[in-house]
């Protein structure tokens, strides 16, 4: 692993069950960095990220971490049933049991860690309220607040601005920018041109492989010829 490096993929191979879905992915994620996944659904960008948080274990080749500590994974806010009744508060404290464990108390520590995320999201107010009862942007705030919480030194997140209006992508956008300014390494999966060409480094996923990896303006700026049938272009984002 290189100095700059925050995460090194070799061969990666991984799937669920029989069901290949990546295939023989090598990248390099850069440390202190904002690294966009992109590519048209089903190439495998969400199934990319549970090999990263350890969710999904490779079938071939190896993830090379280059931290201490369980990765920050943040799902897609319709990831979590409406049926579950939990209040906001209690949804953040989640986020401290990777350090704590689910079935210890949390401590006068971890409880200030938590009113911090929920004040830096800005859901405080909403902190009795149930999960279920917020509109799609409050939930997705919540559910950063929850990956914050767990003071991860890798954050992924899987569309976390997908759906939302202008002003709630742009609080979560300013959040993760200074989470990358503290240090923390951020992949997030998007369909978003936009926020793609925002970040540092940039993956492009098609049918399970990687076809390029590198700054944005170049991975992004045009159309890619078909590589053993695989190509690209903006319009599959």
């Amino acid at each position: 692993m290189e100095f700059g490096d925050a995460v090194v993929l070799s061969g990666v191979t991984a799937g669920y069950g029989r069901r290949t879905v990546l295939r023989d992915v090598s990248a390099r994620l850069p440390r202190r960095a904002v690294t966009a996944v992109v590519g048209p659904n089903g190439s495998g960008k969400s199934t990319l990220l549970g090999v990263l948080a350890g969710t999904i274990r490779p079938v071939r080749g190896t993830v090379e971490p280059g931290g201490a500590g369980r990765p920050g994974y943040v799902v897609q806010r319709d990831a979590v049933s409406d049926a579950l009744p939990i209040t906001v508060r209690d949804t953040v404290a989640m986020g401290r049991w990777a350090s704590r464990g689910p079935w210890r108390r949390l401590t006068a520590h971890d409880w200030a860690i938590v009113e911090s995320c929920m004040a830096e999201l800005d859901v405080s107010a909403l902190a009795a309220r149930r999960l279920s009862t917020l509109s799609g942007g409050q939930r997705q705030r919540v559910l950063l607040a929850q990956g914050l919480a767990q003071e991860p030194w890798l954050l992924l997140l899987d569309e976390p601005t997908t759906g939302l209006d202008a002003a709630a992508r742009q609080h979560i956008a300013g959040v993760l920018d200074r989470e990358r300014a503290r240090g923390v390494t951020i992949v997030h999966v998007t369909h978003d041109l936009g926020a793609a060409m925002a970040a540092d480094h940039c993956l492009l996923l098609d049918e399970g492989r990687l076809v390029a990896q590198g700054l944005p303006t170049s991975v992004l700026a045009a159309e890619t010829p078909p590589v053993g049938g695989v190509g690209w272009s903006r319009s599959m984002l």
